[in-house]
């Protein structure tokens, strides 16, 4: 009988890693370093926002009930009040005030009327060319805050509006986990850096675009090296890995006769959670845990690697970040060709996409094979072939997930 475990399903890999992550402690950063993250805190707003009435529109601050005469009616203007200045006089019966966008609300005034639907031949007095009722063109004080209330709450994510949020309330620095270090090492005696003359060997590209794909996803990389295919070099290698908070190794996680990965998380402590998932490609994916840091043993196929980060990776340094929305994005489609597959293993499909009669059409690419890196810098989205189905026919719905590598 085999002791090879049996592999799991995507999901539930996914599922066992997210729930070992730990939102990271907070820190307080300058807001343009807080972008992409969440927060974590509450935020009560600190400022009424706007702090008064103000003009929507270039035009005349009036008393609504003055332009229920027959139109047109002339009224006095008793000022101008500019954005950035404060007004000086009531509106009256008969009185407007002409006004700028943003400006305040003079005290009186209960309504805007636009500068094209008047009509002015001195600049003491103008003719209203139409009625308002009260309200029209005033963005109410409080409108986008009130002192006090829940501004963001704790987990949101922070695009560029929730931070202009932030700054308009006067926050120069907000409170959000800290980002992920993760460790990222190659294993290979076939491998040599870019810088170094090949000599019968392949430039290692797994590291710098696994550390890429970790900085873009929020986290902290540090590049480890290459360690040689020996359990003393690979061990030796993963026991600089102390302070870090996830750890990745590409390669070495098969049943190969080199492949010692497994045989050193194992003597440095580590928990084996899982090994091997039934997917394609990535299916020799190992994940551990010593004390709180997160081991990611992946394949050693450039686009293997890629893949599983995608799936596994990316969704737990999100959890680190404290997002709550961790999941990769699924979007519909339809597929323009035809697949086939054995059953048992899901297939994650590389294709590009374009939009035909209001759906997404994704078009594999030529070669799915895990070794090219050129099909995944074509792809734009994985199609996800599911474990249970053999075939998927020309025109079938499918579920796409856009990459996050995708310039």
């Amino acid at each position: 009988m085999s002791d090879v475990p049996a592999l799991l399903p995507v999901e539930e890999a996914r599922a066992r890693i997210l729930e070992r992550c730990a939102t990271l402690p907070t820190e307080w950063v300058p807001g343009d370093d807080a972008l992409g993250r969440a927060l974590a805190e509450d935020v009560l707003a600190r400022r009424t926002l706007p702090p008064w009435d103000n003009s929507a529109m270039d035009g005349y601050a009036v008393r609504s009930a003055d332009l229920s005469s027959p139109l047109p009616v002339r009224l006095s203007v008793g000022e101008t009040v500019f954005a950035g200045k404060l007004p000086t006089r009531a509106v009256t019966p008969g009185t407007c005030a002409r006004i700028m966008t943003g400006a305040p609300l003079p005290q009186g005034a209960d309504a805007v009327v636009m500068r094209e639907r008047t009509r002015s031949e001195a600049p003491d007095s103008v003719e209203i060319l139409e009625a308002v009722g009260p309200g029209n063109f005033i963005r109410p004080r409080g409108e986008d805050a009130r002192e006090g209330d829940v501004l963001l709450k704790r987990g949101t994510p922070l695009g560029i509006p929730e931070l202009g949020l932030l700054w308009a309330q006067g926050m120069s620095s907000v409170p959000v986990p800290r980002r992920p270090r993760v460790a990222v090492l190659s294993t290979g005696d076939e491998l040599c850096r870019a810088d170094e003359p090949p000599e019968g060997r392949i430039v290692d590209t797994n590291a710098p675009a696994l550390a890429l794909a970790v900085r873009r996803a929020g986290g902290l990389p540090t590049l480890l090296g290459i360690a040689k295919d020996t359990r003393e070099a690979v061990q030796q290698a993963l026991a600089r890995t102390d302070g870090f908070d996830v750890v990745l190794t590409s390669a070495g996680v098969s049943v190969g006769d080199h492949d010692f990965v497994k045989e050193a998380l194992e003597a440095l402590g580590v928990e084996q959670h899982f090994w091997r998932v039934a997917i394609k490609p990535g299916k020799p994916l190992v994940v551990g845990q010593r004390g709180p840091t997160l081991f990611f043993g992946l394949p050693g196929n450039p686009t293997s690697s890629l893949v599983t980060f995608e799936l596994f990776v990316r969704p737990a340094l999100r959890r680190l970040l404290g997002l709550e929305d961790v999941e990769p994005l699924r979007v519909a489609g339809r597929l323009d060709g035809r697949l086939s597959k054995p059953p048992g293993l899901a297939h994650f499909v590389r294709v590009t996409v374009s939009w035909r009669a209001g759906e997404l059409w994704a078009k594999p690419l030529g070669t799915q094979t895990s070794g090219v890196l050129r099909s995944a810098s074509a792809a734009t989205h994985l199609l996800h072939f599911p474990r249970e189905i053999s075939s998927l026919t020309d025109g079938s719905h499918v579920e796409l997930l856009p990459l996050s590598w995708v310039a």
